[in-house]
């Protein structure tokens, strides 16, 4: 009887990670436009930290703004290294 191997993916889920792959290719403007967003949302709330009376709204706007630029980096991050693994760059 052959002993069989079984070889497992990092995350457990190849064909997740496929589909997520596919996802990242062919929808590079979702990254982009959610970054865009985080952008202009850090802008604005740093611009009404200028006003005592705007302070907790700046504060909010400026966090949500940080996680929309963060998230439009890992966004561009994980294409790059989607296109290097199948020699696209």
């Amino acid at each position: 009887m052959a002993a069989t191997t079984h070889h497992h993916s990092s995350t457990g889920n190849p064909h997740g990670s496929r589909r997520l792959g596919a996802l990242l290719r062919d929808f590079p403007w979702v990254h982009l436009g959610i970054g865009l967003l985080g952008n202009s949302l850090f802008f604005a709330g740093s611009i009404l930290f200028f006003w005592k009376s705007t302070m907790l709204p700046a504060i909010w706007i400026f966090v949500f703004g940080s996680l929309g630029m963060l998230i439009g980096s890992l966004g561009e991050l994980l294409v790059r290294v989607e296109k290097r693994r199948h020699g696209d760059d």
